[in-house]
């Protein structure tokens, strides 16, 4: 795996020239009238959109930003979130087969890179450790291990969890981003409402967050506090003797991944998707700290125990309280199905600039409205029998093509994690008490003026 800006930068570049020549040997086939169609079409009839991306491009972009992994995988979550139909199938198929592949750091530089850490004698922290690792994430790979006897004593358990971070992801994120964003741009493929200028940014400060390890244990920690005595969520316990800036040891969490909860019974499926629901508004509207980093793979499901563990909390970040003020009465707005007051607050938090068409407000606004629906109905609402999602989508190619202002800074990953927590539900069919949910929460919200919202 490339780990210095110089061999990263040779692999960025041996890709675009790659590209290249593909587009080229494409556009002389079309001209010539043999150009390949559509990778993605099942008849074989729709012709590419681009001649950057036939098939063999996409196989040489998903072969080299796989051995890459950091600053691609994060900006494809971020562009993914504001929905893949607003991009071409081909680079939704780019994202997804990189999202999904697997390369791991080479033993030798894993052990340097853990020495350079921990100390050459780190392995005495452990009675065992595998290595070969069992998971793999955009900036790290997660190694199953055994702490030695003190260290079990210590803590009271023995069976750990040993996050590896990419050797050279931390001090190539500003040159990762940069060569990718020049990459998108030559493509031509998204859409101007994208605002990849501001995506780039806000993916360049979260990568940095996320590439600091100690930043992520200290999270870890105080969601620890948060949920000590919850009745559902439970979180891992550091090992701080064995933890730094770039390797994370942590109690094993046991559980099955919740992509598995599809095949559960409809009363723990239910009580998954309740659970997921309440923790999200308490991580905004009473811990004001989120975890926004929906991956399935985060959660964990004992079945034995009933509980659900949470893993990853590289993206946790807090929230500006006056930004949070906005943001719930923009989310009560939508419950209560009040359009003047979805605009209004959608102009206050910066969605909107109040000289937007006609078209893109009520798009918008109707967006809010959809979002709030869930909340809206009273006692149960069944997310397995919802609308939502489809009218959303909907409306994204109007507000896409119409909005004046990107999205405020915050919401990419606030939304990426409700946006989460609702596909959740609607793939589980859980049916979730929202409104209850919803205003049991933040009634017990206390506004940067001290009042508080009132229900009747």
């Amino acid at each position: 795996m490339p780990s210095n800006r110089v061999s990263r930068l040779f692999h960025y570049g041996s890709l675009a020239v790659g590209l290249g020549f593909g587009a080229l040997g494409e556009a002389t086939k079309r001209w010539s009238g043999i150009g390949q169609t559509d990778a993605l079409s099942e008849g074989g009839e729709r012709p590419a959109a681009s001649v950057f991306l036939t098939r063999a491009n996409i196989d040489r972009i998903v072969s080299k930003l796989s051995k890459m992994r950091g600053a691609a995988l994060k900006l494809g979550q971020m562009l993914s979130i504001q929905d893949s139909n607003s991009m071409s199938p081909e680079i939704s198929q780019v994202l997804q087969r990189v999202q999904n592949s697997a390369n791991y750091v080479p033993l030798p530089q894993l052990e340097r890179s853990i020495a350079k850490e921990l100390g050459s004698q780190w392995r005495d922290g452990f009675g065992a450790f595998g290595d070969t690792p069992f998971a793999a994430a955009s900036i790290g790979q997660v190694h199953e291990a055994r702490l030695n006897l003190q260290l079990r004593e210590r803590y009271g358990f023995e069976k750990v969890a040993v996050k590896v971070q990419y050797p050279g992801v931390a001090s190539s994120i500003d040159s990762d981003l940069d060569n990718l964003q020049s990459l998108l741009l030559m493509s031509k493929l998204l859409p101007r409402g994208m605002y990849l200028d501001n995506t780039i940014r806000v993916a360049r400060k979260e990568l940095h967050w996320e590439c600091d390890y100690r930043r992520e244990a200290e999270s870890m920690v105080k969601f620890g506090e948060h949920l000590a005595n919850d009745p559902v969520f439970v979180v891992p316990r550091l090992v701080s003797e064995l933890s730094s800036s770039m390797v994370l040891t942590a109690e094993h969490m046991e559980g099955a991944a919740l992509k598995e909860a599809v095949n559960y019974s409809q009363e723990t499926r239910d009580y998954i998707g309740t659970g997921v629901m309440r923790l999200c508004l308490q991580e905004l509207f009473e811990f004001e700290f989120m975890q926004t980093d929906p991956n399935w793979a985060n959660f964990l499901y004992n079945q034995e125990t009933r509980k659900i563990a949470l893993l990853d909390f590289g993206a946790s970040r807090a929230y500006d309280k006056h930004f949070l003020d906005k943001y719930l009465l923009t989310l009560k707005a939508g419950m209560d199905g009040d359009r003047e007051a979805c605009r209004h607050w959608s102009t206050e938090l910066g969605f909107l600039t109040g000289y937007e068409a006609d078209v893109m407000t009520r798009a918008h606004v109707d967006s809010v409205l959809e979002l709030g629906k869930p909340f809206r109905a009273p006692g149960i609402y069944d997310f397995g029998n919802q609308d939502v999602s489809h009218n959303v989508r909907s409306a994204i190619p109007v507000m896409l093509r119409h909005r004046l202002t990107p999205p405020p800074d915050e919401t990419y990953s606030l939304h990426r994690k409700l946006s989460g927590a609702f596909l959740l539900c609607i793939k589980l069919g859980a049916r979730v008490p929202c409104q209850d949910l919803f205003k049991s929460i933040t009634a017990a919200y206390t506004f940067s003026d001290g009042t508080r919202v009132s229900y009747r």
